[in-house]
């Protein structure tokens, strides 16, 4: 008898473990998947964050198509429909479904305060047309046409989602144009910030030394400057004659001059703890470059810092603006932005009248608490360290 044939009741008396649960073993494609789709797959388990990318994305569309996705032109005045409420979309008439529609309004005054008094008038639902012809207007500049997403097929009626401000402009049109301001300033405000903070962060910090210290006196000159000051000194120095979006263009790059310390300092310190690390030494001693070591090996080390950094930048850039706007120091008239847009809401005869002039600081605070959550998701999802 062979040994193997000694061994053989041994082996069928003993019984192989099962295999762990399933849950246990990740997928094979958890291994060969790219780290960006790591990082999505991440991300899509933060609700919060997968809700306000979709808000922004459809408020981005919206901003981007605003012609299409508005019934009037943003400056389109109408002296008999001013501080009109906003219309409520309807589908019940008389106790009968319908297609949605709005009732038009009856315009009278008060015989003591002679105060606008707007009544529905429910004897005559208006239907909502979708894909109507209304103003005119160039598609991106490029195409005339008068294709609007929706309407009403009334000339001595306005369906306005959001009332109208204190020259019968709808709101809900102004909201949307607006948007594409605000959130443009915000982005490539961000935009230029970054480069500036990302540059002068990572020279500052993996050089050291009088480099070091020369970024670092001048970040301190700039975090010096008191901002109320400076945006009245500039509103007051600015011609009233310049183009509005040559202004809208100065005041962006102004805002990145001043904004990219905050991401520069968190860059600087990054740097400082990374370039002692291993695998930067070993890079160096192998030979790679500079250039190599920073941006193929130091930079992706700390994309989570970067996306945290950048995602709460680009809220602070709309608050500036929108703050700014609003003061009379940034954006003026005709351009349109949301901090514009508030100027009527600054005296409470006005929100005491229209409350509906509020809308522009509700999307304001709903943009940056988005931009917030996106952030924190993004910033989870990144986290090497993260489970």
């Amino acid at each position: 008898m062979t040994d193997l044939q000694k061994l053989s009741p041994i082996f069928h008396t003993l019984r192989v473990p099962p295999l762990a649960p399933k849950e246990e073993f990740r997928d094979e494609s958890l291994y060969t998947a790219k780290p960006w789709t790591l990082v999505w797959w991440r991300f899509r388990k933060h609700k919060l964050a997968v809700v306000s990318l979709i808000f922004m994305i459809i408020l981005s569309t919206l901003a981007i198509f605003a012609h299409f996705f508005t019934p009037y032109a943003p400056f389109t005045i109408n002296r008999l429909n001013t501080f009109a409420p906003p219309s409520t979309v309807r589908i019940l008439h008389d106790g009968e479904l319908h297609r949605p529609f709005v009732y038009p309004m009856k315009r009278t005054r008060d015989p003591e305060t002679a105060r606008v008094i707007y009544e529905e008038d429910t004897s005559k639902p208006l239907p909502i047309q979708f894909f109507v012809q209304g103003e005119a207007y160039r598609f991106f500049g490029l195409v005339d046409t008068r294709l609007r997403l929706f309407g009403i097929d009334d000339r001595r009626q306005q369906i306005n989602l959001l009332g109208t401000d204190s020259l019968g402009r709808d709101l809900y049109s102004r909201l949307i144009h607006g948007a594409r301001v605000t959130l443009s300033a915000g982005l490539v405000g961000v935009a230029f910030a970054f480069v500036l903070g990302l540059t002068l962060g990572a020279i500052s910090g993996y050089y050291g030394g009088r480099i070091d210290s020369a970024i670092q006196r001048l970040m301190e000159f700039i975090r010096s400057i008191p901002t109320i000051p400076l945006w009245m000194g500039l509103a007051a120095a600015l011609p009233i004659a310049w183009d509005p979006i040559f202004v809208y263009v100065l005041i962006t790059l102004i805002l990145s001059l001043i904004g990219w310390t905050h991401l520069a300092r968190v860059v600087r310190g990054r740097f400082l703890s990374l370039k002692t690390e291993d695998y930067v030494l070993a890079a160096r001693l192998a030979g790679a470059s500079e250039y190599r070591i920073v941006t193929r090996h130091m930079l992706p080390a700390m994309t989570s810092y970067i996306i945290a950094a950048l995602t709460l930048a680009v809220p602070e850039m709309i608050l500036g603006e929108t703050a700014l706007s609003f003061l009379g120091l940034g954006l003026r008239p005709p351009v349109v932005s949301w901090g514009v847009l508030l100027q009527d809401a600054q005296n409470l005869r006005s929100i005491s009248m229209a409350p509906w002039l509020l809308a522009p600081g509700v999307a304001v605070v709903l943009v940056v608490l988005a931009f917030n959550f996106i952030g924190d998701g993004l910033r989870d999802a990144a986290d090497p360290y993260g489970q």
